[in-house]
């Protein structure tokens, strides 16, 4: 199966260098995000994961939900995440999401951030099983968060505030060159719900 549906949006890239970057701030309006927020807060199973970090086992400083095609297995922070079947909404807006990135997405991983203190540590996907320059597209629902991203030698750092309803597009040699981040916040107290539609290949 091709990865690629389109040509890529026609935003400009945000990426100085290596890699490709596009954000769109409204690209689902304001009355649509608000009822898909709703509805993913009811129809997802969140859960919280704990990981082993130097020896101590330690809870996820957020909630995860893992969707997909059968076969889109996905291994990180040495976890196997066994997809969920897609849900009415998440198919809804993973095709929304391919008409609008040109790309095919197989899964989506959805992080609840509760508050301004949950959060995501400075990381790249660049797991095996999302190939060598893979394409992430990160929805954005409900509370604003502060995105980072910082180039592994020495390019300015980039900051990006994501709002209600916002889509970004991550691509190109983006994730081998770049780390990001969302930090915790005490500005914050609403929630925010993060889908991030991937494509997963089998690795032997």
């Amino acid at each position: 199966m091709s990865a690629v549906l389109a040509p890529p949006p026609q935003e400009p890239n945000l990426a100085p260098c290596d890699g490709e970057l596009y954000y769109r701030p409204a690209f689902l309006d304001s009355a649509e995000a608000d009822c898909v927020f709703r509805q993913l807060q009811d129809e997802l199973d969140w859960t919280q994961e704990v990981i082993t970090v130097v020896g101590r086992r330690v809870p996820v400083p957020r909630l995860v939900a893992w969707h997909g095609d059968p076969e889109a297995v996905y291994r990180y922070s040495s976890l196997d995440h066994l997809p969920r079947p897609w849900t009415k909404t998440l198919q809804i807006l993973r095709d929304k999401v391919e008409s609008a990135s040109g790309h095919r997405f197989n899964s989506v991983l959805g992080n609840c951030y509760r508050d301004g203190e949950d959060s995501m540590g400075w990381h790249a996907d660049q797991e095996a099983c999302l190939g060598r320059d893979p394409w992430i597209a990160s929805l954005s629902l409900g509370a604003e968060r502060l995105f980072k991203l910082r180039h592994n030698r020495g390019v300015p750092a980039l900051e990006l505030r994501l709002g209600h309803g916002s889509l970004l597009l991550m691509g190109g040699s983006l994730q081998h060159r770049w780390r990001h981040c969302v930090p915790k916040s005490r500005r914050v107290s609403g929630a925010r719900i993060n889908l991030t539609f991937r494509l997963i290949h089998p690795v032997s």
